[in-house]
């Protein structure tokens, strides 16, 4: 072996490598930025628990939980536009509602007849069990506190009974699976959207492609309304069937809603992978562009873990990714029956981001052309 021409074709080839600033930009700026993310947002603890209390005013004991759950750092009171504590856990406005028996929890305590009771959204597998650990250290600080209860010496007790919804027996497939399906149609739309104008300009019929008699429209529809069907004809039924019969995951909400998240959810994801396309030369820059793209969403998406959990300006970046949107429709259709209160909130915000990639890559696209 020729040792000399090895140690200088090595030479070259990191001379060439780091030489190109879109591999200077994965090799050193990239894994900085991911760990950063990524060390922020996987947090497994449960924080900022948004916590209702349906009691009268003057229910002590109901606003001695309240208090002593504000302070606990897990949870924060919230005022909800409803008044029945279904719909506040249907409408997202609350992670857990604590229900008051009649007559008070004042009354209740001193006769021992009667239960509190604490609602607990279960969509979420982890925070539910969360939620329900937290609160019972709440309930018996109070308790203590408050009736100097002593378990060696029977006195009057504080009764809270919970009650998980939407997964009472708090099954993970059932949170993951929804959330699997969401990961599955943007792999799916954006890595081909992405590949498609990619896969033009490396094998050299790009240049044909722009010298044909048809407009920038056309190529980019063209390049988009394929992935667009097939993620919504073919992949979606299959998915939502493997998910519902294969794994007995429930759909209680109606088809169409089904059908408008996900085609608003595709829509984007296709508009985003024309964008990426626009910027790579090739394939493998494609490829490393949606690598980029994919792990940061999911990980900021609250598939997998609580976005509350995240600091106030990596929360705000969420805001720009298309799965967080997907994440909580599906999971609302499919598990709480398509609350009007998520869906159309999330449909506006999939519909604004389709607008503004869309914008981009049209944009983006122009000077190709020319």
């Amino acid at each position: 072996m020729n040792w000399r021409v090895l140690k200088a074709f090595i030479f070259k080839e990191l001379k060439q490598t780091l030489r190109d600033p879109r591999m200077r930009t994965l090799l050193f700026v990239a894994p900085v930025v991911q760990m950063t993310l990524f060390g922020l947002a996987l947090r497994n603890e449960v924080r900022n628990i948004r916590l209702a209390v349906v009691a009268a005013p003057d229910d002590r004991l109901a606003n001695a939980i309240a208090s002593r759950a504000e302070g606990s750092g897990w949870f924060h009171t919230v005022i909800t536009a409803h008044r029945d504590p279904y719909d506040i856990l249907e409408a997202g406005e609350a992670d857990a509602v604590l229900v008051a028996p009649p007559g008070g929890m004042d009354r209740a305590a001193q006769r021992g007849n009667d239960n509190a009771q604490l609602l607990v959204d279960g969509t979420n597998t982890v925070r539910a069990q969360g939620v329900a650990q937290y609160f019972e250290q709440i309930r018996q600080a109070v308790q203590k506190e408050k009736l100097g209860f002593d378990p060696l010496n029977q006195g009057p007790r504080l009764k809270v009974e919970s009650r998980i919804l939407y997964n009472p027996a708090l099954e993970s497939r059932t949170f993951m699976v929804p959330g699997v399906l969401a990961m599955l149609l943007v792999l799916v739309t954006l890595t081909l959207t992405a590949s498609s104008i990619t896969k033009e300009k490396e094998r050299g019929t790009f240049e044909t492609l722009l010298a044909a008699p048809i407009g920038r429209a056309e190529i980019l529809l063209g390049k988009s309304v394929p992935y667009m069907m097939l993620a919504f004809f073919a992949q979606l039924p299959l998915v939502l069937a493997v998910a519902h019969w294969g794994f007995g995951v429930p759909i209680r909400g109606t088809l169409w809603e089904m059908a408008l998240a996900s085609a608003a959810f595709i829509m984007c994801n296709v508009s985003l992978g024309v964008l990426v396309s626009t910027y790579a030369q090739n394939q493998q820059q494609s490829m490393l562009g949606t690598f980029l793209i994919l792990y940061p969403a999911q990980m900021l998406s609250g598939i997998m873990y609580p976005l509350d959990n995240m600091p106030n300006w990596l929360y705000w970046i969420t805001y720009f990714n298309p799965l967080r949107y997907y994440a909580v429709l599906i999971r609302n259709i499919m598990l709480k029956g398509g609350s009007p209160e998520l869906f159309w909130p999330n449909i506006g915000g999939l519909v604004a981001l389709t607008a503004l990639l869309s914008t981009l890559a049209w944009r983006k696209f122009s000077p190709t052309l020319n």
